[in-house]
């Protein structure tokens, strides 16, 4: 399969893509070294490429974090039940394939806005494992239409634990939009002994020169992506934790967290550019 295989924005399928704007899930995609991508893509990723190099080492390293945490809460913490929003185009590790490699009988349910996502999930991964996967077409910023989603309920039971992955989707989200209150609307909804993780772009660990940088090209970048960054500092995204239990060891670069390379074998927190964690809920 090849992205001659999907339409065009002027046609009638419900997968129709928009080429003529740079998607995050395309634009990360081609970071990770993928092929699924559009002129608009690799345009908007090697602009930023070229002023921040470590960019496709941030990409990596932030599976690689992902990886870790769904290791983390399927063998230690005893989930389950996974509700993955903003999923991406399918990868290496994708979070049902090291799930049911732990337990067959895990449950997976990802969310994306971009039909291309959707149309690669359902038609290359579904059934692709013993445990049940399930794949919706919504957006982070509509909680509820998440929440009430048929398939999303055929899949996972919302009274027992549920893991709400987040990774590297919250830093496209304006303040305007309000992320805070999303994702308390999320984790609101689960049970008891559900868990919250969470990947987002920092300007913590840049010079105040490279985050000037940043902030041009992410102005001059507005007009041709469909959804912008916003770095938030430390204090900005421990709030998406308020009243919950942070996992050990807290929040932490994401080359850090759980990584058991020695520190001198791990990107630097300046290259990576994400702070990571996990929390329990309730």
């Amino acid at each position: 399969m090849s992205l001659q295989d999907f339409p065009a924005a002027d046609s009638d399928d419900p997968f129709e893509i928009d080429t003529s704007v740079a998607h995050p899930a395309r634009r990360y995609n081609y970071w990770l070294g993928g092929g699924d991508h559009f002129a608009a893509d690799r345009i908007s990723g090697d602009t930023w490429a070229a002023s921040f190099p470590s960019i496709k080492i941030a990409a990596i390293e932030n599976r690689h974090f992902l990886r870790r945490v769904v290791t983390y809460l399927v063998k230690e913490a005893g989930i389950r039940q996974f509700l993955d929003i903003g999923t991406g185009i399918p990868s290496a590790d994708n979070v049902h394939e090291v799930a049911q490699a732990i337990d067959p009988k895990a449950r997976v349910v990802y969310v994306d806005n971009d039909p291309i996502v959707l149309a690669y999930a359902r038609r290359l991964l579904a059934g692709s494992g013993g445990g049940a996967t399930a794949y919706i077409h919504a957006d982070l910023r509509e909680p509820d239409a998440i929440l009430d989603n048929p398939d999303l309920r055929a899949t996972l039971d919302l009274s027992r634990p549920v893991a709400l992955l987040l990774i590297a989707i919250l830093h496209f989200i304006d303040d305007a939009d309000d992320p805070h209150a999303l994702v308390a609307a999320l984790t609101g909804a689960l049970a008891p002994g559900s868990h919250l993780a969470i990947s987002h772009c920092t300007a913590d660990f840049l010079s105040p020169e490279m985050n000037a940088t940043f902030n041009a090209i992410n102005t001059g970048e507005r007009d041709r992506v469909r959804d912008a960054f916003q770095f938030r500092d430390k204090a900005e995204f421990a709030r998406f934790f308020d009243g919950m239990h942070l996992i050990p060891p807290g929040i932490q670069s994401i080359s850090d967290w759980r990584n058991d390379a020695p520190p001198h074998e791990r990107v630097p927190a300046t290259d990576a550019g994400v702070y990571g964690a996990v929390a329990r809920i309730r």
